[in-house]
């Protein structure tokens, strides 16, 4: 069989070849609709969009794709810190991409790393196993970072929120905390959805009388801030607050503290995550090693790559508690 061509690629999408060339290139000038005609056309004759394709089948780019739900804030610059290093170690170049959303769009966007890179890593905590099944490009070597639990078939990297949310619950219990409040993540996200049902396992084993409260967040400091206005104005009655993020407790910290609340005296404050804002401002959290866990990502893919064995290993990346000033014993 032939190989596809660009020219097959504007037939299949009903498109001029220029068009294909400027969507494939990533151009602004190109509809959305077109683009992601285009896309699909690309991945559905398996052309390669990239220049010197031929060549290129045949040997190495030494790039990474890596896909996030996100590039700002500092959960995401410190994974991608730890996995730039790496690669740049291992003499690779990272292309960075983001997907929001279950659309086609998001889909395509996976699709198209074909071609352009040598493997492919992808977190995503908030798409389906079978969004993830149908869009990966077949035949590129891709690794998981906490997907979805169906997707551990392959090589995956999961962190241990069971365990996690334990360690958090038996401390705040342990400075004798009784009402205990969670602020969830997005509904959408295997993480959030992973912390909740470990709160309400941890709760059940450390406070079987008392009530577990959950307060609806998106991993935001606004979030954050929103509970404790709630929690000032009476609607929420805790004595701790565990966040399912750093940057959710941040933002409740900052807010109770400007209420005048008595951080940890009245209410405790914790997070997860331990980004580096949360060393400075002292907020207890659960560490876990973003740009260790980005470095062993890279690290496992390029073994694959290079072929230093098979690997379709689900590991476990295990979360650490660091108590700090925001989680003492409770004022009496």
């Amino acid at each position: 069989m032939s190989e596809a061509t660009i020219r097959d690629v504007a037939r299949r999408a009903q498109v001029s070849i220029a068009s294909v060339s400027r969507a494939l290139n990533g151009l602004d000038n190109v509809r959305a609709e077109t683009r992601d005609r285009v896309l699909a056309a690309a991945s559905e004759l398996g052309y390669v969009p990239h220049a010197g394709a031929r060549s290129l089948s045949l040997a190495r780019a030494h790039a990474i794709g890596v896909v996030l739900p996100d590039l700002h804030g500092e959960f995401f610059s410190e994974f991608v810190r730890g996995m730039d290093r790496e690669a740049g170690r291992r003499g690779y170049v990272m292309l960075l991409s983001n997907i929001h959303d279950e659309s086609e769009q998001a889909a395509a966007a996976l699709r198209a790393m074909r071609g352009r890179v040598d493997g492919l890593i992808v977190m995503a905590p908030h798409l389906s196993e079978a969004m993830l099944r149908r869009s990966l490009p077949a035949g590129l070597p891709s690794l998981l970072i906490n997907g979805p639990e169906g997707m551990e078939d392959g090589p995956t990297v999961r962190l241990d929120n069971d365990a996690a949310v334990e360690a958090m619950i038996a401390h705040l219990v342990a400075t004798g905390r009784r009402r205990i409040a969670h602020i969830a993540g997005p509904e959408g996200n295997v993480d959030a959805r992973e912390r909740v049902a470990a709160f309400r396992a941890s709760m059940a084993r450390h406070l079987p009388d008392a009530d577990p409260v959950i307060v609806a967040g998106d991993f935001s400091e606004e979030g954050g801030e929103a509970t404790a206005r709630a929690i000032i104005a009476g609607q929420i009655d805790c004595d701790a607050v565990f966040a399912a993020n750093d940057m959710m407790a941040l933002g409740c910290l900052q807010a109770l503290r400007s209420a005048g609340v008595d951080v940890p005296g009245r209410i405790a404050v914790a997070g997860f995550d331990d980004v580096p804002l949360a060393r400075y401002l002292g907020l207890t959290t659960m560490r876990v090693r973003i740009a260790e866990m980005g470095a062993r990502a890279i690290t496992r893919l390029i073994d694959i790559l290079e072929g230093k064995g098979a690997d379709d290993a689900a590991e476990r990346h295990q979360a650490e508690l660091v108590v700090r000033s925001t989680t003492g014993a409770r004022a009496t």
